[in-house]
């Protein structure tokens, strides 16, 4: 290859990196359209910003993450299990979408959250005796859902009852004594036994 030829092929390869070739592979995913650092990325915020479909996979790779915010945008479908490898979260903020199906087992794993509001969406499922083992949960809004089934005693290991909301779902008696009245009194139980 003459060298004019090489430099040719050179600036051709530095035009495409400035015009957003791509993610570098093994150090930045790409995530709605744009690159993150796996390992300089500690803190996500795309509140409000139009987001549309499914939570990619790939946002398991940002394993320094310790904040995520992604509330009030269209993002649907199922919550992906590679969440629960962003085991240094402390804030997992994902209401006021329309994501589906039960919330991942790895989720009730993940014992550095401080604060998990999944309200207002479309989650099925129950609540799990794990949700105890969350003992540094400050704050937790599953408010606003499709839960069902009974609420484990074990959501009373939380702490401050006041900051825990699992109202307006379809939750059945007995209810454990740390849950508000309130609370109790917006359940949806005509489909309990």
């Amino acid at each position: 290859m003459s060298y004019k030829n090489k430099i040719i092929t050179l600036l051709t390869i530095f035009s495409l990196m400035s015009v957003g070739w791509g993610c570098i592979d093994g150090v930045e995913v790409e995530l709605w359209g744009e690159c993150y650092n796996i390992e300089e990325t500690t803190y996500l915020s795309l509140s409000w910003s139009g987001l549309t479909g499914e939570i990619p996979p790939e946002i398991g790779t940002l394993t320094n993450l310790t904040i995520l915010y992604l509330h009030y945008n269209q993002l649907t479908g199922e919550i992906p299990p590679e969440i629960g490898n962003l085991t240094n979260l402390t804030y997992l903020i994902l209401y006021g979408n329309q994501l589906s199906g039960e919330i991942p087992t790895e989720i009730w794993e993940m014992t550095n959250l401080t604060s998990l509001n999944l309200s207002s969406n479309e989650l099925t499922g129950e609540i799990p005796p794990e949700i105890g083992t969350l003992t540094n949960l400050i704050n937790f809004n599953l408010s606003h859902n499709n839960i069902s089934g009974e609420i484990p005693t074990e959501i009373c290991n939380l702490g401050d009852s006041s900051l825990i909301n699992v109202g307006y779902n379809n939750l059945c008696p007995s209810y454990p004594s740390c849950i508000s009245q309130e609370v109790i009194d917006s359940q949806d139980t005509s489909e309990c036994p």
